[in-house]
């Protein structure tokens, strides 16, 4: 990845499109939201697919996730909780825990940051 220095912030060019970074979100999108939306992501697509394999496919999925950063350490970001909203058919309460904490386990993004940003994950069934 290439990232090119802009008035207010960065821009890296991608097959699919322009990624402008920026501190301050007039210009573009802010680092945290980057990597906050990296993690929630990855969290769901992995879900998604372990619910297809346990055939519990899921036909909406929402995805909120709740930061916590610390002010006196730099702003850093210290916990992040993810809540799937899920909707599909035969979903079974007890499956559907394995497969959060399978998705999470598998998650590179997840297992990136064990260690330094505490990620847990909540789910609720929507008919």
């Amino acid at each position: 990845m290439n990232f090119e220095a802009k008035e207010n912030g960065f821009v890296a060019h991608f097959p699919y499109g322009d990624l402008h970074v920026s501190g301050d979100e007039a210009y573009g999108f802010c680092p945290y939201q980057l990597l906050v939306s990296s993690i929630a992501v990855c969290s769901g697509s992995l879900l998604r697919s372990v619910l297809g394999k346990m055939r519990m496919p899921c036909s909406a999925m929402k995805i909120t996730a709740d930061v916590t950063r610390n002010a006196a350490k730099a702003n850093r970001v210290e916990k992040i909780h993810l809540h799937f909203i899920l909707t599909g058919e035969n979903m079974k309460k007890d499956r559907v825990q394995k497969a959060v904490e399978a998705a999470s386990r598998n998650c590179p993004m997840v297992q990136s940051v064990q260690g330094s940003i505490v990620v847990t994950e909540s789910f609720e069934l929507v008919p």
